[in-house]
């Protein structure tokens, strides 16, 4: 039954129709595993990335009129569509992505999660009247939708970050265009086009473009319509797209990538610190923003964590993301492959040790943990997108932050210890948006506000923050008296 996504969704969605771009060339969609080609689709060209806009627009209009609880509805449709779905959209996972079983269903509980928050979110907007100097004035702040925003998502996670931008700015009153990576074009694109085109959401307010930016350039952020652009992405197209809006007055969402640690310190509890440790590094090969590129053991327990850690690595099982017993797949393509051997290599150059060294076979990167890298190490402070770890042993607390914070990045983290006060104090000492106390670093959350700081981005996702993202607010003054004028 998969399969036939590939056929039948390997096309754009512009205005409520399924048809081919009219762009020169196509993109193919590759099983990052075995190679197999799943689809071939003729992208989006500059015209049909103005038309999708032009239908949000068109659209959106009656859609922000119509009453937040008929909105809601559509909403409770999605989600009962991907609870009944959700074998088959696991399969378009592993297949698209080399997303393991494991992956698969955590991506699905997450993304189902976050459509629950959507039929709440439709509802949330509140707005006040707020008092006035003038004794017969009143003041109204309403709460409205932006228009229509622009959503870019990536490959690592498109399903579970395509929803959580695409379904609160519609439940808020938006319309939405939605550009996938090229990469995963379906489970970040014209699937989630599918699901509320069958649950009912008007034609025109969700549009998907399937195109590369060789093709269209920056139309997709220059164009007149789109006032928020949420993208999630690499840190380096992240400034591109910040610069771009913002000449274009309009605002931008970036969640970006990071290099985050996870700190054990003298106190943890080795065995659950080694299990919170190997999840957060090799959880989706690696391929996810949060994950803990570097681990930090204090020297009074490296030795037993160190040992029990690669233990726990070695034991990986890594191949066809398929058989329910694997826990590593492919990275996403054979570019991704090439740079994880260059990291490791260049490592090794700088005097690192690998006290595991996977091989690679195509896309298939096995694991690698590295120790012993200088401190001054470049690869240190840079985000490593797949199954390489990096072992940092520290003396104390002061060096553990001073290494934690010595990165441009400040995304996620966590830190493990006997005593949770003291953890929480450590925590407050990391420049980061994010960070967790005896937990893994991969954690996403409908409530509660998501995001980073420094090169990891720019704006909060998630509960009240994603009101602020995909609303504006607009003052009402009402005069009931008559006001005084100076001339």
């Amino acid at each position: 039954m998969s399969s036939s996504y590939f056929t039948d969704l390997a096309q754009q969605y512009i205005d409520g129709r399924w048809r081919p771009g009219t762009g020169s060339w196509d993109i193919i969609d590759f099983n990052p595993y075995d190679g197999e080609k799943l689809a071939s689709i003729t992208i989006a060209t500059v015209d049909e990335v103005d038309e999708a806009y032009r239908a949000a627009a068109r659209a959106q209009r009656e859609w922000a009129a119509t009453n937040p609880y008929a909105r809601r509805a559509v909403f409770e449709k999605a989600l009962r569509i991907v609870e009944e779905r959700e074998q088959e959209i696991a399969e378009v996972i592993v297949a698209e992505l080399g997303g393991t079983r494991l992956k698969a269903g955590f991506e699905l509980h997450l993304a189902k999660e976050f459509l629950r928050e959507s039929v709440n979110l439709a509802l949330r907007p509140e707005g006040k009247i707020i008092p006035s100097p003038g004794d017969t004035k009143e003041n109204r702040l309403y709460i409205v939708p932006v228009g229509v925003v622009g959503v870019i998502s990536p490959f690592n996670f498109p399903f579970l970050l395509s929803l959580k931008s695409v379904a609160p700015a519609l439940a808020l009153g938006n319309g939405v265009v939605l550009k996938p990576h090229q990469n995963t074009p379906i489970v970040g694109g014209s699937l989630v086009a599918k699901i509320f085109e069958d649950a009912g959401l008007p034609a025109g307010l969700l549009n998907v473009v399937i195109t590369d930016i060789a093709e269209i350039g920056d139309a997709f952020l220059e164009h007149p319509v789109p006032k928020v652009i949420s993208f999630t992405g690499s840190d380096k197209v992240g400034r591109h797209v910040a610069t771009v809006c913002a000449a274009h007055f309009k605002r931008s969402i970036l969640e970006l990538g990071g290099n985050s640690a996870l700190v054990v310190l003298d106190d943890a509890d080795i065995d659950y610190a080694v299990d919170a440790a190997v999840f957060s590094r090799f959880v989706h090969q690696g391929q996810v923003c949060m994950a803990a590129n570097r681990v930090l053991v204090d020297r009074a327990v490296e030795a037993e964590f160190t040992e029990k850690f690669v233990a726990k690595v070695k034991s990986l099982k890594v191949g066809d993301p398929s058989d329910p017993a694997t826990v590593i797949g492919p990275v996403i393509n054979s570019s991704q492959a090439d740079a994880l051997s260059s990291v490791v290599s260049q490592a090794l150059a700088e005097g690192a040790t690998a006290l595991v060294q996977g091989t690679t076979t195509d896309n298939l990167v096995e694991p690698t943990v590295l120790t012993g890298l200088p401190a001054q190490s470049d690869i240190l402070r840079q985000e490593i997108f797949g199954p390489v770890a990096l072992l940092v042993p520290f003396d104390g607390e002061e060096e553990a932050v001073r290494i934690v914070n010595d990165t441009p990045y400040g995304l996620s983290g966590a830190v493990h210890t006997a005593d949770v006060e003291r953890g929480v104090s450590f925590a407050k000492r990391i420049d980061t948006g994010m960070f967790h106390v005896n937990d893994g670093t991969v954690h996403d959350e409908p409530l509660v506000a998501f995001g980073g700081e420094k090169s990891s981005g720019v704006g909060r996702l998630n509960g009240e923050a994603t009101v602020e993202a995909f609303t504006t607010q607009k003052w009402i003054s009402v005069q009931h008296g008559r006001s005084l004028f100076p001339f």
